[in-house]
C-alpha cells in the first residue's frame, strides 16, 4: 500500500529533522558558553518546543550582545567626562579598608570609580521620592535627564509630563529614555505635548513589528535614572506609575529609592549618556560638550564630600555581570550581618552559597520578601531555595502589608546598597541595571532602621517540608527554569 509506506517515511523524516533541530540548537546554544545549568534548561526547553523554540531563543536566548557592547564602549569612551583622578584616589580611600578590594571590584568589572557625595538620602515608599524628584526639577536650571523602566500615563506620569514640559518651556534641556517594553503604555497623544515643548523623547529596544525588530527584546533597560544639572541624582526601585504611591493607591508598593549629591551624581549622569546614545545614535561629544562647561560650576563636584559611593552598572553586553559580583563580595564581607531586600528571588549557584555560607559561619543573614508577588513562578521558585536557606541559618521573612518592590542590601556597619536589580538571573545577566554602593555608616544606618521596621510587617518563614506536595511540586518544577527567570 502506498500510504502506509508515505506514512512511514514521514515519521523517519519527522523524526530526523526534530534530531537535526535539536542537533543544531544545542550546538548554538553550547556556543553561547552559558552556565551549565543555565544551558541545560535552555536545550530542555527547546526539545519540549519544537521549531517554536527556535524563534523563541532566537530572540530571547542568545546572551551577549557584541555589537551593542562595542557600540556601549564607544559611547562610554565620550560620554565620560575628564575625571579628577587624585579626588577619585582620595574618594576610594576613604572606604573601609576591609571593602576596597570589593571598591577595586566594581571597578574592574564595570569600568566605574569611587567617587565622593556631599549628601544621600533614603527614600521610602513612592510618596517620598516623587516629591524629591519634582522639587530637584524645579530646581534645575540646566538640564534634567530621566531614564525609566516604567512610565505610566497615569495620574502620577501625567503630573510628571506636565512639569516637564513646563520646564523645558523655562528653557531646561530635557531628555527622557523609556523602555520600549516597560512603557508600552505610553502612545502618542500622550508623548505630542512633550514633543511640542521641545523635550527630548527615545525608545530603549524597540518592540515594534518591523524592521527594527531584532532579536533584543528580551533585554530591557530596568535603570530608574534621574540627573538635574549634573548636581542631584536619584536610583533605586521606583518606577512612574500610581503603583508606587499610596496617596493615590492604598495597596501601592512599598519600595526605597536614593537621593544623592556631589561628584558621585557624574557617574549616574554616565551611564544616561551611554544608554541615550546608545539608543538613539546621536554623538555624545555634542552633549558632552555642553555638560563639560558645566561640570566644574557645580557644587560637590570638585571631588568634595565624605561619603565614599560606586555606581556600579551591569547588563547583557558584558559578561563581567558587575552587579551580581558586587553583591556576592559583599556578603562574602560580612562580618557580623547580611540583610537583603528584593521582590524577586531565584539566586544562582554563586549568590546561594555566598548567603549560606555567611550564615554557616556565624553572620545574622536576613532576607526579606514579598508573601504576595505579582509574579506565581517567581515566587513558586523562590520558595525551593527556603529550607536550604533555613538549614544553613538563614532567616526569611515574608512582607504582609502590600508588594514589597525593594532592592536593597545592608552589610555590616560600614556598606550598603540600593539600585534597581532584583536578586534573580534577569536583573544580574539580561537587563541592564544600576546600583549605587555608599561605602560607610551614611546610608548603612538607615537602610538597617528601615530593614528592622519593615520586619514589624512581616511574618518569619518556618521548613517548608511539611507543605502539600502538590505545592512543593510546583516548587520544584519552577526552580528547573529559574535560569530563564
Amino acid at each position: 500500500m502506498i500510504l502506509p509506506e508515505l506514512s512511514q517515511e514521514w515519521k523517519t523524516g519527522l523524526s530526523l529533522a526534530w534530531s537535526g533541530y535539536i542537533a543544531v540548537l544545542s550546538v548554538w546554544i553550547v556556543m553561547q558558553k552559558r552556565a551549565p545549568v543555565s544551558t541545560m534548561s535552555w536545550i530542555l526547553s527547546l526539545a519540549l518546543l519544537p521549531f517554536a523554540g527556535f524563534l523563541i531563543y532566537y530572540f530571547l536566548g542568545p546572551q551577549r550582545l557584541k555589537k551593542q557592547r562595542l557600540k556601549r564602549l564607544r559611547s562610554r569612551a565620550i560620554a565620560q567626562a575628564p575625571a579628577d583622578v587624585a579626588s577619585l584616589r582620595a574618594a576610594a580611600e576613604r572606604a573601609p579598608p576591609a571593602l576596597r578590594q570589593m571598591a577595586a571590584l566594581g571597578t574592574a568589572a564595570c569600568g566605574l570609580p569611587v567617587s565622593s557625595a556631599t549628601a544621600t538620602e533614603l527614600l521610602s515608599g513612592g510618596a517620598s521620592t516623587f516629591d524629591a524628584i519634582f522639587e530637584a526639577i524645579r530646581e534645575a536650571r540646566d538640564h534634567v535627564h530621566l531614564e525609566y523602566y516604567i512610565f505610566e500615563p497615569d495620574r502620577t506620569g501625567t503630573a510628571l509630563r506636565d512639569l516637564l514640559i513646563e520646564r523645558a518651556r523655562e528653557g531646561v534641556t530635557v531628555r527622557l529614555l523609556l523602555d520600549a517594553l516597560g512603557s508600552k503604555r505610553i502612545g502618542r497623544r500622550f508623548m505630542a505635548p512633550m514633543l511640542e515643548a521641545g523635550i527630548e523623547v527615545a525608545l530603549f529596544h524597540d518592540t515594534r513589528i518591523g524592521r527594527r525588530l531584532r532579536p533584543v527584546i528580551n533585554y530591557r533597560t530596568h535603570r530608574k535614572i534621574v540627573v538635574c544639572d549634573g548636581r542631584v541624582g536619584f536610583t533605586g526601585g521606583v518606577n512612574i506609575t500610581d503603583a508606587e504611591d499610596r496617596r493615590i493607591r492604598p495597596d501601592a508598593y512599598h519600595d526605597a529609592h536614593l537621593r544623592i549629591e556631589g561628584s558621585a551624581v557624574r557617574w549616574l549622569q554616565t551611564t544616561f549618556l551611554e544608554d541615550w546614545t546608545y539608543a538613539t545614535g546621536e554623538d555624545p561629544r555634542r552633549i558632552n560638550k555642553t555638560l563639560d562647561a558645566l561640570l566644574p560650576r557645580l557644587p560637590g563636584n570638585d571631588g568634595a564630600g565624605d561619603i565614599p559611593v560606586q555606581i556600579v552598572t551591569s547588563g547583557p553586553d558584558s559578561a563581567l555581570e558587575a552587579i551580581h559580583r558586587i553583591h556576592v563580595a559583599a556578603i562574602h564581607s560580612a562580618s557580623h550581618r547580611a540583610w537583603l531586600t528584593t521582590p524577586y528571588f531565584v539566586p544562582g549557584e554563586p549568590a546561594l552559597m555566598a548567603l549560606t555560607s555567611a550564615a554557616l559561619r556565624g553572620v545574622d543573614v536576613r532576607l526579606l520578601v514579598p508573601r504576595r508577588s505579582d509574579s506565581l513562578v517567581v515566587s513558586a521558585a523562590a520558595r525551593s531555595y527556603y529550607d536550604e536557606l533555613i538549614a544553613a541559618g538563614v532567616k526569611i521573612w515574608e512582607y504582609k502589608a502590600r508588594m514589597l518592590h525593594s532592592k536593597t542590601l545592608v552589610v555590616d556597619d560600614h556598606c550598603a546598597m540600593i539600585g534597581t536589580a532584583n536578586f534573580d538571573n534577569r536583573s544580574f545577566r539580561l537587563n541592564f541595571e544600576v546600583c549605587a554602593v555608599i561605602y560607610g555608616p551614611a546610608l548603612a544606618k538607615p537602610l538597617a532602621a528601615q530593614f528592622e521596621t519593615d520586619l514589624h510587617s512581616a511574618s518569619p518563614v518556618r521548613a517548608l517540608r511539611r507543605q502539600a506536595f502538590a505545592r512543593r511540586l510546583g516548587d520544584a518544577t519552577a526552580r528547573l527554569f529559574s535560569p530563564l527567570l
